[in-house]
């Protein structure tokens, strides 16, 4: 249940909005509206998205996110949670990315799920995401942050209501590597290792995103299913990181290596 009015709801948007094209961080939500519920976050979300998309940028995709244990202790939230992926999101392998474009940029490792069929209904499973998955590919999230993680003036720490407003934190998703079908690999048991400057910073496996990636595709198709809404043929689904995110700066070098399933290298300037 939303508490927050619809001009309190698009206003927050709109700072969002504002903070990222002007390059400067603001304060949390929950700092003005501190018994903000879930609900009122998505509609921030939803609210930004649709300026967005007014402004001539059009959906690619959706992400999901904390869909650790670990994460979800520290968020004390006890589900994950999702954003949108928009056209100008989207980076190739290879690609020299401008830091200063994005604040407090982080980066995780991902498998990234390419449709072949429309997924929708409160009961989606695993082996339906599977039967309706055109590929999978290693992916990168660039991670943002267009509202303060921690507040330097006063330490404080934002919610899992901002981080949902900020929408999911999401600024990008990076694509290489191999392609390959659902059913030519485990996919629980796809391995990354994830350098800077050819240093590994963190290494997991693809089962610790519930358990299975696909789960966290199914689990977006049944909360999508509360609004009428269903995930489409064509899209792009970030299944959820499997290793803690690493920050970023300019001057850097990223490479994932995803064994079987190749690398995905990026620039950071």
């Amino acid at each position: 249940m939303t508490t927050l009015t619809k001009t309190q709801i698009k206003a927050q948007a709109k700072r969002h909005h504002t903070a990222e094209q002007q390059r400067q961080q603001i304060k949390p939500v929950t700092v003005a509206y501190p018994n903000m519920t879930i609900a009122d976050a998505y509609a921030i979300q939803s609210a930004w998205k649709a300026i967005k998309l007014k402004e001539g940028r059009t959906i690619i995709g959706h992400k999901i996110g904390l869909t650790s244990k670990v994460m979800q202790r520290a968020m004390n939230i006890n589900e994950s949670d999702f954003g949108f992926l928009l056209d100008d999101m989207v980076f190739g392998d290879g690609s020299t990315i401008k830091t200063s474009d994005f604040l407090d940029p982080r980066i995780e490792v991902e498998l990234a799920f390419i449709l072949k069929e429309d997924i929708s209904g409160p009961n989606v499973t695993l082996f339906e995401v599977l039967n309706a998955t055109d590929y999978v590919v290693p992916a990168l999230e660039l991670i943002a942050a267009r509202s303060f993680r921690v507040d330097p003036e006063t330490g404080y720490k934002r919610t899992v209501c901002d981080t949902i407003s900020d929408n999911a934190a999401n600024g990008g998703i990076i694509m290489g590597g191999r392609p390959m079908r659902p059913n030519a690999i485990d996919l629980r048991w796809v391995g990354a290792l994830l350098y800077k400057n050819g240093v590994i910073e963190e290494s997991g496996v693809a089962a610790a995103v519930l358990n299975h990636p696909a789960n966290g595709i199914a689990w977006l198709a049944k909360k999508y299913a509360d609004f009428g809404l269903s995930l489409k043929a064509g899209e792009v689904i970030l299944a959820g990181s499997f290793t803690s995110p690493i920050k970023v700066k300019s001057g850097d070098t990223i490479h994932a290596d995803f064994k079987e399933m190749g690398s995905i290298t990026c620039y950071f300037e």
